[in-house]
């Protein structure tokens, strides 16, 4: 334990012999670390947008001008003894009235008519899912006489969800390939490192020295550019998110959402970090493996 903590703190200040190269390294791996934890950030915050809606399908019954609220709220309890449906919920012509008047910019208008001109509005929630029998249904109630249309409200969000899927998946895909990247430029450094240290290593070697331990060294160099690099990483996804942070809480409050923005947050900080160190160990481990085999004292 002692020599890995000697050997941990000394590839630690090799690095900062060389800071021009350490830092040009560092901007390169934080870079490619930031841009998969900047999109896993905006696809999570995409679920949760999309979280704050109801997803289960919904048809929407808007009732002729001419029914009246006793007679909506007969319609209502007659819809209840519908087999096809687990629930439905009346919005009366007052209650529309009050909603749109709070939510609508156009609630001015209103003071324009001399009665309300909106019709009450019939929630009814279908049991089964399936898009042929929701269509049925649909088709079922808009044929009612009291029901002048029939909206289903299902193909937004399944839209929404259909695009944050692709996304996820384009994520990880990214992901995998700058993790590659990540993995290249830790070994492409770590092999100039033990080029440079290649009389050492001879010497190293002459007097017994395994491959494990002169590969000690570089292991701890990769997982420290890891590190490092993925600290850098969290502060760029962070320096994103505040940037765009306003413009979006201000196109939220244009669709009346209190949504708020989130970032990486402690959780997702703490695993950048754990991907980054790996991906500097392994890539030292297999860029070393590598040519270790290929400095022996026979080749002098």
């Amino acid at each position: 334990m002692r020599h890995n903590r000697v050997v941990a703190l000394d590839a630690l200040r090799r690095m900062f012999l060389t800071p021009v190269a350490t830092l040009m390294t560092l901007a390169v791996l934080a870079v490619s670390l930031a841009l998969p934890g900047f999109l896993m950030t905006a696809v999570n915050n995409i679920q949760q947008f999309s979280q704050g809606f109801d997803a289960n399908p919904r048809i929407a019954l808007y009732l002729k001008t001419s029914v009246s609220d006793a007679r909506a709220e007969q319609f209502s309890l007659e819809l209840m003894l519908n087999p096809a449906l687990s629930g439905v919920e009346l919005i009366d012509r007052e209650k529309g009235l009050q909603e749109f008047s709070s939510y609508s910019e156009f609630a001015n208008l209103l003071s324009l008519f001399d009665s309300n001109p909106l019709p009450a509005v019939v929630l009814a929630l279908p049991l089964d899912h399936s898009p042929h029998m929701l269509q049925a249904l649909q088709s079922e109630l808009l044929a009612l006489p009291e029901v002048e249309e029939a909206q289903l409200d299902l193909e937004w969000i399944q839209r929404l969800n259909a695009y944050v899927v692709l996304a996820q998946r384009f994520s990880w895909v990214l992901s995998a390939l700058l993790g590659l990247a990540v993995l290249l430029v830790v070994g492409n450094t770590l092999r100039m490192l033990l080029e440079n240290r290649r009389d050492e290593i001879l010497v190293a070697k002459l007097v017994g020295a395994t491959d494990a331990w002169v590969r000690r060294p570089f292991l701890y160099s990769g997982f420290w550019y890891g590190l490092m690099g993925s600290i850098l990483a969290i502060f760029m996804v962070s320096f994103a998110i505040h940037l765009i942070d306003q413009p979006v809480t201000e196109l939220m409050s244009l669709y009346a959402s209190r949504f708020e923005l989130e970032g990486l947050g402690f959780k997702g900080g703490l695993t950048l970090m754990a991907v980054g160190s790996t991906l500097g160990l392994l890539g030292g481990f297999l860029s070393t493996g590598h040519h270790l085999r290929e400095i022996e004292p026979d080749d002098r």
